[in-house]
């Protein structure tokens, strides 16, 4: 199986947008060794948009663009790989990407099969600038099959932002993430909304294809590129990584590794969170609907393997508030005879 838990990895997106270039990756990949962040399962590091040139070169290829990458793709894969990492890249669906550079609509399969003689083990797929009279879903099966003859296992990140309720077809059509909202942005409001969102789509996400609810914010403070104004507080990047890890969200960083704030690097390092994310049976939770009808509060609960359980209380409100659990709710009435160790 190629992707049986949520991927673990880094994309360079939230926090450098287009100020990505060589020297860059390959300081990332040494701090993700350096730092700790592999041994714990982090292992993607993805270049995102603006990589490429804007035109493809006169045999209709993609081109890195030669100030940022001199050395080429295959030297960055290389680099990597040599770390005992993996190296993810980015497309797009349409006939440009976001940012306007050359994308893969019309070229799915070429462009599949350069990827592959890079050395690509990761393709993050974008929607932007997709032809209104074209069909999404066939653009993602067409390079779905596209990576599948290439010649190399890629993970297919998939990202159409929830168009046409993706939960309900990706996974048959062979990707192995799905983004299934918008874009995040370093602020507390996106962050809620977001999870909030996908309260309804716990059970369209398992081994093989993950429901995928965009990067991680967490350590960003208001810096680069999706930063707003002074990003999140520690409490509530906790709240952002304790939610992505019950949920069984792919854990991807989108802030500057090499220079994280112990307190963002202890938590993105929180080994009993990650143990959650990456349990063997990578189940999502259970919304306790009784107890959460308030929208700033949620309960979730979550199934683990070798008879561990999950059990969150989310309070999304400025204030304090009482949450309440009954363990009848949890499928454990009080005349069952058995009961729960907690720990915190």
């Amino acid at each position: 199986m190629l992707v049986n838990k949520p991927p673990m990895g880094w994309n360079s997106w939230n926090t450098f947008g287009e100020k990505i270039d060589e020297k860059l990756i390959i300081e990332t990949a040494d701090a993700m060794i350096e730092q700790g962040y592999a041994a714990l399962g982090y292992e993607y590091v993805i270049i995102d948009d603006c990589w490429a040139l804007r035109e493809r070169d006169e045999n209709g290829k993609l081109v890195p663009d030669p100030k940022k990458f001199p050395h080429g793709m295959k030297y960055i894969s290389d680099y990597v790989h040599s770390k005992g990492l993996k190296f993810g890249m980015y497309s797009c669906a349409g006939v440009m990407t976001c940012a306007g550079y050359s994308s893969s609509f019309g070229h799915e399969y070429e462009d599949a099969k350069q990827f592959a003689e890079w050395g690509v083990d990761y393709l993050k797929y974008d929607f932007c600038y997709f032809p209104k009279t074209a069909d999404c879903k066939n653009a993602y099966l067409t390079m779905s099959m596209a990576l599948r003859t290439c010649g190399r296992d890629i993970l297919f990140a998939a990202c159409n932002w929830g168009v046409e309720e993706p939960w309900k077809w990706m996974r048959s059509i062979g990707v192995h993430t799905y983004r299934s909202t918008g874009d995040i942005f370093d602020k507390y409001v996106s962050m809620r909304d977001i999870v909030q969102s996908q309260e309804n789509n716990f059970s369209m996400s398992a081994p093989q294809c993950f429901n995928d609810i965009d990067m991680l914010t967490v350590g960003m403070y208001g810096k680069g590129l999706v930063g707003i104004e002074n990003g999140c507080t520690d409490e509530e990047y906790t709240m952002e990584f304790a939610l992505w890890c019950i949920y069984g969200a792919p854990l991807i960083i989108g802030g500057d590794i090499r220079s994280m704030s112990e307190n963002a690097k202890k938590l993105l390092q929180n080994k009993e969170l990650i143990a959650i994310n990456q349990d063997a049976e990578c189940r999502e939770p259970y919304k306790l609907d009784a107890l959460s009808h308030e929208k700033d509060r949620t309960v979730l609960f979550k199934i683990m393997d070798n008879k561990e359980y999950v059990v969150m209380l989310v309070n999304y409100s400025d204030s304090k508030i009482k949450i309440a659990v009954s363990l009848k709710d949890l499928g454990m009435p009080y005349e069952c005879g058995t009961g729960l160790e907690l720990h915190n």
